[in-house]
Order: structure tokens, then C-alpha cells, then sequence
């Protein structure tokens, strides 16, 4: 046989090879052959096409492989398994940038599944491999390696810190610095991955300058940039009042309100977590927000989007009216209980509501003015509702009975009180009643009006009406708010009082 012959025989030999490797592929992409090509035996195959000669199939083989672990973790385990992973992180540094895209891919794949899958990338010294990787040329094989580090790091803060530990940060930030956005946007996410689990990651990311890096990006038109750069400083923000006045300090205020402007939806919910993520640690960081001229831009928010998008936003009000009764009341006074109310009305998700009862109730507890402004808009009654309500969750449940509560305590208002004496359990009764009798010899020997409007409104009927145990302190809370009125207000308001009259009539003599 000539050379000529050989050449051509193996020339036949390779385009078979590759034609089945790329029709493999190609099936990858479609779920309904995933189970099809998995009970024929694909994997080992792909595993023995990983040391061909030739790179082109080399790579497609790798590519593959991470189509389909990436579609279970059933498969990624297979991959697993079939000890597919130490050869890929081999050759990680001998191949050219298409392998590693496709290696890296691989890697990504599997460890985003689980924390255990994540562990096996790691034991293999891929994430060693990964981190070569975001040193190399070329900005793809950044972008591959910075993603399946992300993807490791995301499950919790052992895998995370093996991520740290191989020194992904430093490299991780000069990342941000190239002029490819893919590479931006993969960068800032896998940095809010490492953010997320602990303080100490947290200031990892701070110490080697990110959050400079991540300011600047607030003002790229690139929408999913911006996403991920508010999470990034959002996971950074959440852990400490320290780490939140570092990101303070990179002056993305006021200038990070004008992104609640944006038409994607998810960089304004990122724009308020971050927010919220700011004001739950002190007062003095609720001031400075509050300042910048964060809640009447909430509210506003709160009216144009619906569903889990609007939770940062209810719980940054809550925030916010927690630490002060100043601040409390200049969320009463942007309509922000206005805007709560509305809120309650058209939400259904039980966790939802239960994060408005809980954010009511930090508005409402500071004095009279406050939980009259809640009693105004109904809110009582609607935490009653929900406090009663059989399919409420026990969270929504417990929230609403404690809002309930903490308000009560503080409201001197006898017309939002009323509504509550009617169909409401013992335990909140007593909370209702036990209130109008502190009103009733607080307020209402200076204020007339109020007496007479607890009259008319039906408050007085509806308290000779309650049976309550002769000297128990429900009772007792009665007899002193009859002690108020004329005894004879107080019998015409009693039940069966017109009865009495009619035996009075049968017994009256004429004179």
C-alpha cells in the first residue's frame, strides 16, 4: 500500500470519527434524544473520542459532554463516574482556547447541579485548572472558566472558599477591567456567588478592589451588566453595616435611583434589594438612603410591577419605619401605607402578604399618629382577616396577629378600633377592648366628639353585647369604658333593652 493509500485510509478514518462525534452533538441539543443516546452507551464513547488525535474532535467530544451534563444531574453523575473529569482537567492546560471552552463547559455543567458534583470538580483540581484559565489570552476561555467557578462557588461557603483559596479573586477583578461584556456580566455574577455566604468572602472581593470596578458599571446602558453588578454589591452590602458603608462610599448614590428608571425589570428589583440590603443595619444608613430620596421612588416602584418583584421594595419600607418614628412617618407621609394597603389587596402569594403585615407593623407601632395612619386605610381589619383566615400560612398568621397587636397598643383611634369588636377571636378581643378602655379614660373625657362617635358608629352596642366572665379583666375593661357614658346610654344599648321597656309598659299604671 502507497503513503498515498495510508493518508486516505486515515483521512476516511478521521471524517467517520468526526461526522459521528458532531452528529452526537447535534442530538445533544434536543432533551427528547438525551435518554436515547444515553442508553446507547454515548458516554463511554465520547470519554475514548476525549484522546483523539485529532483537536477538532477532541473539542467536539468535550462539547458533547457538557451538552448533556448539563441537561440532569442523572448525567453529570454519569460523567462523573465514568472518570471523565481528571483528563479534561489535564489537558486543560495543554489544549488550544477551543478545548478549554469546551473543558471548561463541561465543568460547569456538571458542578452546577449539586454541592457533591461541585466537590468532584474540585477534587479532580479543576478549580485550579479553572483559575490558569482566567489568566489565559483569550477573553472566551475567561469567560468559560469564570462561569464553572461560579457555578462552584454558588452552593455554599466550603466550596466557595476552595474557589478563594486558588486565587480566582484577584484575577476575577482584572476581568471586569476587559472590554468584552460577556465577560463582564459572567465576572460581576461569579463575584456575587463568592459575596454571598459569609462576611469574611465578602471582604475578600472588597480587598482586592471590586467594588470600584462594580461602581463604574452602573452606568452601562448593558442591562444584564447592571443586574449583575447590583447583585454583586447587594450579596457584598447584606452581611455587615461596615461592608454596606464601603459600597456607600464608592458613591453609587443618589446616581443608582436613576436605574429604578430602567426598562428591564430585574435591575430595578436588583437596585431596591440592594437598598434594603442597606437600611435593615442601622439608622444612620436609613437616613443617608432615605435622603437620597429613596421612598418616594420605592412607592413608586411598589405601583408599577406585581409579584415577588415588589418583596425588597415592601421589606425596605418595613426597614426603613423600624428604626425610627421619623422615618416611619415619612413613609406615612409619601402615601407609603397607602401603597402597602393596594399591595395586600392584589397579592396572593402567603409570603408576600406576610412581608406587608410585617412592614404594617413596623409603621404602625411607634405612637397614635402612626397607627392611626394604618387604621385609616382599613389595615386593622384586613391583619384581622388574614390573622383568622384558615388557609393562611402559619407565617402570615403569626406576622399579622403581631402587627395587630404592636398597633393596638399604640392606637388612640375609637372608628379604626370599632370594626374589630365583630367576629374576632378571644385573643385579639381582649387587646381591642383592653385598648378602648385605656382611649376611654384618656381621650374621651377631653373629646366629646369621639365619645359620641364610638355611640353612633355602633362601638357602645356591640360592647354590652360581648359575654365575658363577671370579673374577668374583660369585663372589667367593659365596666370602665360604660363607666363613661350615662347609665342610661349604657341600658338603651343593652341587649334585650326594648323587651325590658315592653314589660315596664304591661306593669305601668296611668296616674
Amino acid at each position: 500500500m502507497s503513503k498515498k493509500q495510508i493518508v486516505r485510509v486515515f483521512d476516511e478514518y478521521h471524517k467517520s470519527r468526526m461526522q459521528f462525534v458532531q452528529t452526537v452533538a447535534d442530538l445533544a441539543t434536543e432533551p427528547r434524544n438525551i435518554q436515547v443516546l444515553q442508553n446507547a452507551g454515548v458516554m463511554s464513547m465520547l470519554r475514548a473520542l476525549l484522546l483523539d488525535v485529532n483537536p477538532s474532535i477532541q473539542q467536539t467530544a468535550a462539547l458533547t459532554l457538557g451538552r448533556l451534563a448539563d441537561h440532569s444531574d442523572d448525567l453529570a453523575t454519569v460523567v462523573v463516574e465514568e472518570n471523565i473529569l481528571p483528563s479534561l482537567v489535564q489537558s486543560l492546560a495543554l489544549q488550544n482556547r477551543f478545548y478549554k471552552k469546551a473543558a471548561a463547559f463541561v465543568l460547569r455543567a456538571v458542578a452546577k447541579h449539586s454541592p457533591e458534583l461541585s466537590q468532584a470538580v474540585v477534587a479532580c483540581g479543576g478549580v485550579d485548572a479553572l483559575v490558569s484559565c482566567l489568566d489565559d489570552f483569550d477573553p472566551g476561555v475567561k469567560e468559560a472558566a469564570a462561569w464553572a467557578l461560579g457555578s462552584i462557588a454558588q452552593h455554599n461557603a466550603s466550596l466557595c472558599q476552595s474557589v478563594v483559596d486558588a486565587g480566582a479573586v484577584p484575577l476575577l477583578v482584572l476581568c471586569l477591567l476587559e472590554p468584552e461584556m460577556a465577560l463582564k456580566r459572567i465576572t460581576a455574577s461569579t463575584l456575587s456567588e463568592i459575596c454571598k455566604h459569609t462576611p469574611e468572602l465578602a471582604q475578600t472581593v472588597v480587598d482586592n478592589g471590586a467594588i470600584s470596578h462594580l461602581a463604574q458599571m452602573i452606568f452601562n446602558p448593558d442591562a444584564k451588566l447592571k443586574r449583575q453588578v447590583f447583585s454583586a454589591l447587594c450579596q457584598v452590602s447584606k452581611h455587615s453595616e461596615g461592608l454596606a458603608e464601603i459600597v456607600i462610599e464608592a458613591n453609587i448614590f443618589p446616581a443608582a435611583l436613576a436605574c429604578l428608571q430602567d426598562p428591564d425589570k430585574y435591575v430595578k428589583k436588583n437596585v431596591v434589594t440592594l437598598m434594603r440590603e442597606i437600611v435593615k443595619h442601622s439608622l444612620a444608613l436609613s437616613e443617608m438612603i432615605v435622603a437620597c430620596g429613596a421612598i418616594g421612588v420605592v412607592i413608586d416602584y411598589l405601583g408599577h410591577c406585581q409579584g415577588s418583584l415588589r418583596l425588597p421594595g415592601i421589606m425596605l419600607l418595613g426597614y426603613v419605619a423600624a428604626h425610627s418614628e421619623n422615618l416611619a412617618m415619612a413613609v406615612i407621609l409619601s402615601k407609603g401605607v397607602h401603597q402597602l394597603a393596594l399591595c395586600l389587596a392584589e397579592e396572593h402569594e402567603s409570603h408576600i402578604k406576610a412581608a406587608i403585615a410585617w412592614s404594617i407593623g413596623q409603621i404602625g407601632h411607634h405612637t397614635p399618629e402612626h397607627a392611626k395612619a394604618v387604621a385609616t386605610c382599613d389595615l386593622l381589619t384586613k391583619l384581622l382577616e388574614l390573622y383568622v383566615d384558615a388557609s393562611s400560612s402559619e407565617d402570615l398568621q403569626a406576622k399579622s396577629k403581631k402587627a395587630l397587636k404592636t398597633i393596638l397598643q399604640k392606637c388612640t383611634y375609637l372608628l379604626g378600633l370599632e370594626p374589630l369588636l365583630y367576629d374576632v377571636p378571644t385573643t385579639i378581643l381582649k387587646h381591642v377592648v383592653g385598648q378602648i378602655s385605656k382611649v376611654t379614660q384618656l381621650v374621651l373625657p377631653h373629646d366629646s366628639q369621639a365619645r359620641r362617635l364610638f355611640v353612633t358608629s355602633g362601638g357602645l352596642k356591640r360592647l354590652q353585647e360581648i359575654e365575658a366572665e363577671p370579673g374577668s379583666p374583660l369585663q372589667e375593661h367593659i365596666d370602665t369604658i360604660n363607666n363613661s357614658y350615662p347609665e342610661e346610654i349604657v341600658r338603651y344599648y343593652s341587649p334585650n333593652y326594648s323587651q325590658v321597656l315592653l314589660e315596664q309598659l304591661e306593669h305601668y299604671e296611668p296616674a
